[in-house]
């Protein structure tokens, strides 16, 4: 019994600590879908188009995983500080972190997908 129950700890440790390694690949990952988004968004330059890809990008990154959902908030929010310090008008900053959010929530992104974006994006 004693043998059993020290095999089963044994266990549980090695699997908790397994998993160490999981966090920064997927937090690597989600930050290449949150470039992917912006680099999709430059190349589409379609009006009107910026909350959808905000919320793909953290969608994306969030699935994931915790590291991705992690590198998507981080991600976000230094983007919303530098430019709510750059001047850029609060209302608008407030809007793309709502983009954000829906989007690592595990949201559906094409909410705010905006009318006649080709199927590409």
């Amino acid at each position: 019994m004693k043998l059993l129950l020290a095999g089963l700890v044994l266990v549980l440790i090695v699997e908790t600590q397994a998993q160490w390694y999981h966090f920064p690949i997927e937090a690597a990952r989600g930050a290449g879908d949150m470039w992917r988004a912006y680099s999709d968004m430059r190349e589409a330059n379609w009006k009107n188009s910026d909350k959808y890809f905000h919320a793909r990008g953290n969608y994306d990154a969030a699935q994931r995983g915790p590291g991705g959902r992690w590198a998507a908030e981080v991600i976000s929010d230094g983007r919303e500080w530098i430019q709510g310090n750059s001047g850029r008008g609060h209302e608008d900053s407030a809007a793309d972190q709502v983009a954000n959010r829906w989007g690592r929530d595990g949201n559906d992104p094409n909410h705010f997908r905006p009318e006649g974006l080709p199927d590409k994006y």
